[in-house]
Parts: C-alpha cells; structure tokens; sequence
C-alpha cells in the first residue's frame, strides 16, 4: 500500500513545510506509515527502503500529535481512496523493560549472621 501521485498531490497541502533539508520526502515517511499499518511490524522492523526507522518514527509522531495525519486521512477517506478506520488504528512502539523482581521472580534470601544482625 503506497500513495499514488494523485493522492499526493491531493494531501500535499496538508503537510508541514519541510524545514532545513529532508533526508526522507514527506511522501516517503506517509508510504513508510502504511507500512507499518499493513504490516503490523515494528518501527524497527521497517526495510530499508523506507529510510531510517527512528527518523521516519520521530516525523510521524510529530505530525500524530499536531492533528496532520487526522487530515491527510480523512482527506484521503473522502473518495475512500484509502479506506482506514482512525477511531481503530493505533501504532504503538513502547517497549518497557521489567526488572526480575518486578515479574514475581523470587527474591534470593541473604544469609543471617549467628548473631541475627542481618547478612553475612
């Protein structure tokens, strides 16, 4: 799934104005997002085609947070050129590291000294 030049052209006016130079187009990182939709991989596991995953991660975020995907879809949606449920989609990267005692793993026990003040 990747946007045609019409649809594009259509959505191109909805987009930020690149600042400074752009390794990845625009267009680029939209293609890379309805990979990641599609396919139900990780951000890292994008191909390389698409560029550098964390860059690509950091743009969509941004526009995520600044209300620019809602309308490049729902401009998409109006002649249900891409037809994709915003109300449903969710794209989650998170990754939480858990310390063993925080999974119920058992605690090892110090030994008491003879003397019953604590450890060894």
């Amino acid at each position: 799934m990747e946007l045609t030049d019409a649809q594009y052209e259509r959505i191109a006016p909805l987009l930020p104005k690149p600042r400074g130079s752009l390794n990845i187009p625009h267009r680029q990182a939209l293609n890379a997002l309805l990979y990641v939709a599609k396919e139900g991989c990780t951000w890292r596991g994008l191909p390389e085609r698409f560029g550098n995953w964390h860059t690509v991660y950091v743009r969509v975020n941004r526009w995520a947070k600044r209300g620019v995907l809602e309308r490049v879809f729902a401009e998409l949606q109006g002649d249900q050129s891409q037809s994709l449920d915003l109300d449903v989609l969710s794209l989650d990267s998170t990754i939480i590291k858990l310390h063993a005692d925080g999974s119920g793993a058992l605690r090892k026990r110090r030994a008491r000294r003879s003397d019953g003040h604590g450890a060894v």
